[in-house]
């Protein structure tokens, strides 16, 4: 793709563009999903909502650790500048290949079949619709950025809009159906939970999974107006918005269907609107459903391509990835490459026995709570290093908020590398193919 080399990254986004992109990213279809899962986690309905409580805390300390980080150091790289400044540039170079090769292209993928299941039941493909759908829908986002940041950021806020509108409904819906007050769906026959501490573990994991998706906030600080101020309004606005959904709405499954039958509901979301406003009410909730997947993917997208040009500009090898389109505004050689890997992601999940899904996070967990752990650190390596830096924000209860963050990612990665099986095993191996590149990097310096 023909590009200016030397043009760069502008200031368009303002907080409202940023805020899209961070709740667009985290609030995706793992809301509709993934409650189940936690619901069996845990025995008793306060235990289940504490689960979720604390997932919004831990997403507040890293989004407050990320704000820092940020607004001191602005620039399209995001983690991948991070731990180049901090441990060098070849953990910054190791990170880049796994997020382009694990991290990034295995979320856009996991999403991917996610939409394609629930657009394969509204317009049927065949057995293999899903996937058909799943490649329809990352061709044409990447597409679409590649044609101008303006319109996927317009796409985005409106994509946005239709997720929060769907996690709306099943809130109201929820909370008019079960006739109810509130604080009841709290009270149950278990005083307190009495799950173990791996099953409780296991539920925070899924819980951390839905939450997922905040950081990539970081990569859009280039594109940013005024990011020594608004990336900390960015992160913790959309922070704000995102927990507040989440707890409502899970408040809301718990009012219709209690602890136990949640636990035994596969589409959370639909099946509520079908007990609460019939089968139509259920399709119109797949539709949006669809639209939130859209979001994520679209999201996604639009921040993953950046670590690809920022490495670019870095290794002269690959300076090919490190050009920018001035007339859209976009990496478009990196968007390329990053849809390209996402498209070979989705048929290796499509060739394993219709698990593409839990294929995909089996993939990326370890590889990416990994890297999390180890950018949480350099914020203690970057306050020893330089003390006297001033700090356009400053992480508020230091050092303990960033090491609440740092131990919740090492308890992560000790449970998705534990509980991950094979997928695991494979994410790790790939990154560890990263190695020659780190070498052939360094020769090229």
């Amino acid at each position: 793709m023909s590009s200016d080399s030397s043009a760069g990254p502008r200031p368009t986004l303002t907080v409202l563009d940023g805020v899209a992109v961070v709740v667009g990213v985290v609030v995706g279809s793992g809301i509709f999903g993934l409650p189940p899962l936690v619901a069996g986690s845990v025995d008793s309905s306060a235990a289940y909502m504490v689960l979720w409580l604390a997932g919004g805390v831990i997403m507040l300390a890293g989004a407050l650790c990320y704000a820092e980080l940020g607004s001191a150091y602005p620039g399209t790289g995001g983690e991948y500048q991070y731990l180049s400044r901090a441990y060098g540039p070849s953990v910054g170079i190791l990170f880049a290949w796994a997020r382009g090769t694990v991290i990034q292209t295995g979320s856009i993928a996991a999403v991917a079949f996610i939409y394609g299941d629930y657009a394969n039941q509204l317009v049927p493909l065949g057995a293999n619709g899903a996937s058909v759908h799943a490649v329809i829908a990352v061709v044409g986002l990447t597409g679409l950025n590649i044609l101008g940041t303006r319109e996927s950021k317009r796409t985005q806020v409106a994509f946005t809009f239709m997720a929060i509108l769907a996690v709306v409904i099943v809130i109201a819906a929820g909370w008019i159906g079960s006739g109810s007050a509130t604080v009841a769906v709290l009270v149950d026959s278990s005083a307190a939970s009495r799950a173990t501490w791996g099953a409780l573990g296991m539920g925070m994991v899924f819980v951390l999974l839905t939450y997922g998706g905040w950081n990539e906030a970081a990569y859009l600080s280039a594109e940013l107006q005024d990011p020594h101020r608004n990336l900390s309004r960015v992160l913790l606005l959309g922070t704000v918005v995102v927990v507040a959904l989440y707890v409502f709405a899970n408040l809301g499954f718990l009012a219709i269907f209690g602890l136990e039958g949640l636990r035994n509901v596969d589409a959370v979301g639909a099946e509520l609107m079908l007990i609460v406003a019939g089968p139509s009410s259920a399709v119109l909730l797949s539709l949006l459903v669809g639209c939130t997947a859209l979001s994520t993917m679209n999201g996604t997208i639009l921040t993953g391509a950046r670590v690809y040009y920022a490495l670019g500009r870095d290794v002269p090898r690959l300076r090919g990835l490190g050009t920018w389109s001035d007339h859209g505004g976009t990496p478009g050689n990196a968007l390329l490459l990053q849809g390209a890997i996402t498209l070979v992601l989705v048929l290796a999940g499509a060739l394993s026995e219709g698990r593409g899904i839990s294929t995909m996070v089996a993939y990326i967990s370890p590889v990416f709570w990994l890297f999390m752990l180890l950018t949480g650190l350099t914020l203690f390596i970057f306050r020893h290093r330089d003390p006297g830096r001033e700090l356009p924000f400053r992480v508020p209860l230091y050092p303990l908020t960033p090491a609440l963050f740092c131990l919740s990612c090492a308890g992560l990665l000790y449970s998705s590398t534990r509980y991950a099986g094979t997928g695991a095993l494979v994410g790790l191996a790939v990154l560890a193919a990263g190695v020659p590149l780190v070498r052939a990097a360094r020769r090229g310096r």
